[in-house]
Order: C-alpha cells, then structure tokens, then sequence
C-alpha cells in the first residue's frame, strides 16, 4: 500500500502546532509497519538552512490554477525511512510566517493542485492521499474535476483529515472560478453559506474523513463545536471517524529530555523532586515540596483561560503553587501577569513559549492543568502523563479519549475530569487531584504509575490509519 501525506508543515522541517508534530510522527510509524509512505509540503522561505540544505531537487512543471499558469518545483529529502517532497514557488511560499496572508487560499489552493501535479516527477503514484486541514483539502476536489480520466490517477482514495474545525479555509465566493479554478458545474461542492469554504469542499469530495479523537467525531455533529457546518458532516456522518493522535515517545521521554534538571523514569522517580526544585528556583519560587501545576497553553478561551482566571484566587489560597507558560491574548497575559504580581511566592508565568521550558515544567509538575472548552485531540496531555504529571481535564474531545478518571477504589485511570465548563467544576476536580497527592500511596503507586506506564505511542493509532486506508 502506497500513503501520500499531504499537509501544510511537518516536523522536523518546519513547524507552528500539532499537524507538524503529526506529519513528523505518524508517516514514519506507518512506514515501521509496511506501508510506502511519502509527505509532501510547502517549500517555505522560512525553513532553516539546516533542512534547506538537505533537499535534492528532483524536477519541475507547471499547474492550470484558474487563468494562470503557475511554476511547480519538486524538492526531495529523507528522514527515518520517508520521503519528504516539497513543492518550490516562491511567489506563494518564499515570505515571512506560513499563515494569515492576505491571499492564503490562492496559495493553498495551487498547493492542493500541485500535489497532484507532482506525482509523476516523484514517481509516486499512491493508492490513497491522506489531507489535512484546509490547506489541503481542495485536493480531493482537483482530483475528481480534471484527474480521473488519467490511468495512474483512476483509483486513488482520498482521506480527508480534519485536526481543528474552526479553521475552515473560508473566503469570498468570487475566488472558486478565477483564482481557484474550480469549474462552475462544481463549484457548489466548494460553497456554503454564499461564501467559498475549501474545507467544506474536502468534506463533500473525499472518501473518508477522520478527526484526531473519536469523541471530537461526534462533537463536530453538534452546533456548539462544528463552527457551523453542522448541516454538511450531519448528511456526511456515514464517511466520519476519528483516531486519536500519539505522540513520539522517544522525544517526549523523561529518561533522555536533556532539557530536564534530572532524568527520571518509573523506577528512579525521585529525580522528579530535582526536577521541581530545579524549576522553582528557576522562576523564583520557594523551593519547597508543596505541589506544583503547571500549564503549557495558548493563552485563549479555547484552552479554558477564563475558567483559570474566575476561582484562580481559590487555587492560589490552598497549599500549592502554580507555574504558566504561554502566550495568547493581551487581556489573558495582563490578567496572570497581574495575578503574579499578588502572589510573587505562588504563581510564576512565562509569556512567551520556549520547548525547553515547556519540557521542564512537563518535568517538575505534579500536576498539569488542561481545562479546554474544546480539544480535538491535544497532545500536552500525554506528554504530561509520561512525565509523571497528573492531568486536570474537562471531558472534551480528545481529553476524554486519553485521560480516564482516577478510581481511588479500584486504582485505575490516569487523572482527573469535569464535565461541565464551569470555573467551580474544575476547581473541584483539582481538589480532588491535591486530595489523592496527599496519600502517597495512591498518588505514586496509583495514578502517576497508571498515567507513566500509559502507551501513547503511534503504533496503536498507525494500525488504526492502515485500517481505516485499507477500507478504502
């Protein structure tokens, strides 16, 4: 079986989120289990020369994008058994920032067409395009209007991946004819609510479409989370699934992170107390034994922000400390900011984000708040739980696919939940977290054993994508 990944960033080339963490992880997992697996991605000005220099150019053409023909150069490299290719234009791609220019959804829409463009300079014809996000997702679309008629191209299988719905490629309906390209007889596929949405489009023309947890499958049926398509994934919930994301368990490993003050695992596990002692000394803190939570977050409504802020002097007036790295906006930064300034011995914020900071605090925290109003899969808190911090979760997408409720009865589960996204709920469930630290018993040899032995490694998801390629 032939998979080619198409998506806007992967790791370790370039990245801004978790769609590059994915397509770094997930095309290597597939290839340790048999599948040829290729990615292909924008060639942006903004890639380090350190990767730049890696690439071999392969070849070129040109790409029918509405009234204008548009170069296409083709750039290959390997990593850990995959071949990456890049597709090269400068025009679209040689600039400052992946996003939020003024003309994004000409740029993703030659890259959507362009794929398919270069599959006979990559010699790779495969048997199923794996899409991601808007900025993929008119592919399925170019494919049917102007491919399908060539042999190579007649059987290919589409999957449509949607990582976060509310961002949904959307623009003035002018653009589907002379900038996209797309015929007039199907343009409709492409249009919703009078306006062009590309991602509606790879809804309506893929085969299949998957989101990054099961739970967030179902919520995206409903008004509250689908950001207005509901209507469209209703009448095409019979193609609608979803996986949840892993994580790479060999960069998130508290054994090797070489960011941490002390490497730790299960059984040498009182590193982890270097590790709090380290970050509190770091950010000015009382270094003591006190629990310690910590947040790795944008600073956003999404990430639950406000319910923080509401009871944030009812966490502060217990035994604890807090610790907050992130950035996001203003009014949320300010507010914290402020906050510390009360409480210079309890709360330490970090605006801005630093991946060595982020590891230290995944290294020191006894437990990791994560009370997002929505989550399409989140992966901090996985890679919490393998670093033996507990997490605190509302019971969202995929939150509630990977973080199973302590029972304190039964010694099962890996945190602790609340339902409702309501400030005194989640100040309840990190009671619940404090009260459980204090018995040592259950909170060593229970929760924090069940969440550092948990897998969330990609071979388990791997095999449910070769499943889910399979049906197709």
């Amino acid at each position: 079986m032939k998979v080619l990944f198409a998506t806007a960033e992967a790791a370790p080339f370039i990245r801004t989120g978790g769609l590059g963490d994915v397509a770094g992880a997930l095309p290597p997992a597939l290839v340790a289990k048999g599948v040829e697996t290729a990615v292909i991605l924008p060639l942006y000005g903004d890639m380090k020369s350190t990767y730049r220099n890696s690439l071999h150019f392969i070849g070129s053409t040109t790409v029918a994008l509405g009234w204008r023909n548009q170069y296409v150069g083709v750039f290959r490299s390997a990593v850990a058994g995959v071949n990456y290719y890049f597709i090269d234009n400068e025009f679209y791609f040689k600039r400052k920032g992946l996003y939020g220019h003024f003309d994004d959804g000409e740029r993703f829409a030659y890259f959507s067409k362009a794929i398919l463009e270069a599959l006979p300079i990559m010699g790779f014809y495969p048997d199923v395009i794996h899409c991601n996000d808007w900025q993929t997702a008119l592919t399925p679309l170019y494919l049917d209007c102007f491919y399908r008629d060539v042999k190579e191209y007649k059987n290919i299988k589409t999957l449509m991946a949607i990582h976060n719905i509310e961002f949904q490629g959307n623009m003035d309906r002018c653009v589907l004819g002379d900038v996209f390209g797309i015929p007039e007889s199907k343009q409709a596929i492409a249009e919703y609510q009078n306006n062009a949405n590309m991602l509606k489009a790879g809804i309506e023309s893929a085969n299949k479409v998957v989101t990054v947890s099961p739970t967030y499958a179902v919520e995206i049926l409903d008004k509250f989370y689908s950001c207005g398509l509901e209507s469209i994934l209703e009448a095409r919930k019979y193609k609608l699934c979803g996986i949840v994301n892993g994580i790479d368990v060999d960069l998130y490993n508290p054994k090797t992170d070489k960011a941490l003050f002390k490497s730790f695992d299960l059984r040498g596990f009182a590193g982890k107390k270097e590790n709090k002692h380290g970050l509190q000394a770091l950010f000015g803190l009382p270094v003591c034994d006190k629990p310690l939570i910590g947040m790795v977050t944008r600073l956003t409504t999404q990430k639950g922000i406000d319910l923080v802020l509401e009871v944030i002097h009812d966490v502060l007036a217990m035994d604890v400390q807090l610790v907050v790295l992130g950035t996001g906006d203003w009014k949320y930064e300010n507010a914290l900011q402020e906050v510390a300034k009360q409480y210079p011995t309890k709360l330490a914020t970090a605006i801005y984000f630093s991946g060595d900071i982020a590891s230290k605090i995944y290294g020191a925290c006894d437990i990791f708040l994560m009370p997002s109003k929505f989550e399409p899969c989140g992966l901090s808190q996985m890679i919490a739980m393998r670093y033996g911090a507990i997490p605190v979760v509302r019971e969202t997408g995929g939150l509630k696919d990977t973080v199973i409720p302590f029972n304190p009865v039964d010694g099962t589960g890996v945190g602790f939940t609340f339902k409702t996204y309501d400030a005194y709920d989640m100040l309840d469930a990190i009671k619940r977290a404090l009260a459980t630290y204090e018995d040592n018993k259950l909170w060593r040899n229970g929760v924090v054993k069940n969440a550092m032995k948990a897998d969330f490694s990609w071979k388990k998801s791997a095999q449910e994508y070769i499943t889910l390629y399979k049906s197709l």
